[in-house]
Order: C-alpha cells, then sequence, then structure tokens
C-alpha cells in the first residue's frame, strides 16, 4: 500500500467515529520520514489533530507497524509502548492516590470544601482565585481544616507552597503552572509527598505528564466550558476513550462541561473519575446535587 493509500485508509476508517474537528496544516518539515509516519501526519492531521498531537500520533503509528510487521489502518494506536511511555510505577513517581477518586468537586473556597466534604464527596479541588499571598495562605489552611477527620481528599490548584505548608493532600497543576516550575521546585513538590494532578489537553501533554511520574492525569476539556478560557477545543468523547485506553496505568480524571446528564456517557469512555464544576456550585441545591453525581458515579458502567 502506497503512502497516499495509507492515509486515506486511516482517514476512512476513523473520520464517522472522530468527526467534528476542522482538518488541521500538515506539520512543516516533516516530509523525510518513513512512509507510514508521513502518512500517518497527513491522515491525524486531517482528522483535526493539533501539529504537536498529529505528530506524537505519526511517531506511534510508525512503531505499532514496525512492532505487529504490518501496517493496519483501522487500529488506533494505544500501546503505551508504541508512545514511549515509561513502565509503571515509575522510580520517581509522586506518590500515589487510588485509581478511582469518584466524584471529582471544583470549589472556589474553603466554605465550599467544607459543604462538600460534609455532603460525602469524596475529591474536591479548592481553585482559589485570590491574587493576595497571604489570603491564599488562609484560604488553604481553612480548607486543609475542613477536610480534617473526613474521608475527603483535598487537592489545591495551583498553589502548591501553600499546599505543602498547610499538608494538604495533593496539588493540581496545569500546562503553565508546570511551565512556570524549576526542576528544584519540582523536587522540593515531589519530595513533600504530596501528590499530583495535572492537565492535559491532547497527546503532546499527555506524554509530557508521563515523564513526570504524576499521581494522576486529568484529560479535556471533554465539552464545551464558559468557565474558563481553554487552549483547545472540546475532545469530546471519542477522543477521550482514546485517551483513556492509552493512559489506563494512571488514575484519569475527565474534566470540562460535565454534569448529570453526560456523566453516565463520560464514565463509560474508562475513566476512574469525573470532575465537576458548574453543576455542583451553580445548583439550586449543592448537596442535593452532589448525591445525585455520587449516585450515578455508582450506578454500573454502559459499555
Amino acid at each position: 500500500m502506497n503512502e497516499a493509500a495509507m492515509q486515506q485508509a486511516i482517514v476512512s476508517q476513523h473520520r464517522a467515529r472522530l468527526a467534528g474537528f476542522p482538518a488541521q496544516p500538515v506539520p512543516a518539515g516533516h516530509s523525510m520520514g518513513p512512509p507510514v509516519h508521513r502518512a500517518a501526519l497527513a491522515a491525524c492531521s486531517a482528522l483535526g489533530f493539533i501539529a504537536p498531537d498529529a505528530l506524537v500520533l505519526a511517531s506511534a503509528w510508525q512503531a505499532q507497524t514496525d512492532r505487529l510487521g504490518h501496517f493496519d489502518a483501522a487500529r488506533w494506536p494505544n500501546a503505551p509502548q508504541d508512545f514511549g511511555l515509561q513502565p509503571r510505577p515509575q522510580p520517581h513517581a509522586f506518590a500515589p492516590c487510588p485509581k478511582a477518586l469518584g466524584l471529582y468537586a471544583v470549589v472556589p473556597d474553603a466554605a465550599w470544601v467544607a459543604r462538600m466534604a460534609g455532603a460525602g464527596v469524596p475529591t474536591v479541588q479548592l481553585r482559589c482565585k485570590h491574587a493576595d499571598a497571604a489570603l491564599i495562605g488562609a484560604e488553604v489552611q481553612a480548607a486543609v481544616a475542613a477536610v480534617a477527620g473526613s474521608a475527603t481528599r483535598l487537592f489545591i490548584n495551583d498553589h502548591w507552597q501553600a499546599a505543602i505548608a498547610a499538608g494538604a493532600y495533593g496539588v493540581h497543576l496545569g500546562q503553565e503552572d508546570l511551565q512556570q516550575l524549576q526542576p528544584a521546585q519540582l523536587a522540593t513538590l515531589r519530595a513533600s509527598g504530596l501528590r499530583l494532578g495535572v492537565s492535559t489537553h491532547g497527546y503532546a501533554e499527555m506524554l509530557a505528564a508521563d515523564r513526570l511520574g504524576p499521581s494522576y492525569i486529568a484529560l479535556g476539556a471533554v465539552f464545551p466550558t464558559t468557565l474558563k478560557s481553554m487552549p483547545t477545543a472540546p475532545q469530546g468523547l471519542a477522543r477521550l476513550a482514546d485517551y483513556a485506553r492509552l493512559m489506563c496505568a494512571y488514575p484519569l480524571v475527565a474534566i470540562g462541561g460535565i454534569g448529570a446528564e453526560q456523566l453516565p456517557a463520560v464514565r463509560a469512555c474508562g475513566v476512574g473519575s469525573v470532575a465537576v464544576v458548574r453543576a455542583i456550585v451553580q445548583a439550586a441545591d449543592p448537596r442535593a446535587a452532589a448525591q445525585q453525581l455520587m449516585a450515578l458515579m455508582q450506578t454500573p458502567r454502559v459499555q
């Protein structure tokens, strides 16, 4: 099969499943690779994957072809070894957390943390947007106190120094936060024993996260969200399922525009946790909303 035929075969096999994304330009400067790599790069770009993710997929498709001994257009790459993922457990990984973190409520302040702990929500993230360091420290301390004696795991978004000082369960960092960390700071965070969750928005960022050995990986945004500006388009359920198959060795958290209506389909993609924001903080009865969502998390997965 020549290069053009391989490209067309990949697109034909996966166009319907991965519909909804506009075609992207083929990354420049990659015309000299093996035919499978070039074909997969062009096909994945046509299927709407941005350049960093298309390049990752093209390399994985080449590795898969080499491993199998033949090209298979129908077989979307999802084997960790084809992506160069580290064997787990990793020698320098962050402290582990449960594979299934359950309902994961993202809330704006310590009072909300207390409400969620009181409702029995298993995992909560404090996403505090104060600019004042003293206020942040006080809010983090209050949030840690709010979950004391409960079964709720508390992650602190971004403010990792305050999380260490207060003795939080863990910290969650986005891509920009990670890029700002110096190696010595990352070593301090790892040595603290806090769990680390990392936001990802596609294949390239998942591979970068894997190199850190985080405690969990967040995948999103699954659906459109108005709560923050997202660097990438909503990923949708088909991509989420592909990501979950690839990163299945990690605890996985799906996030972005998820409410009660979407939660069963999201869980069916293979994630062990679903993060919600608006579905709780904008609910008329947040406690009842949390209980409904936790009940949905306990129902058998629809395959």
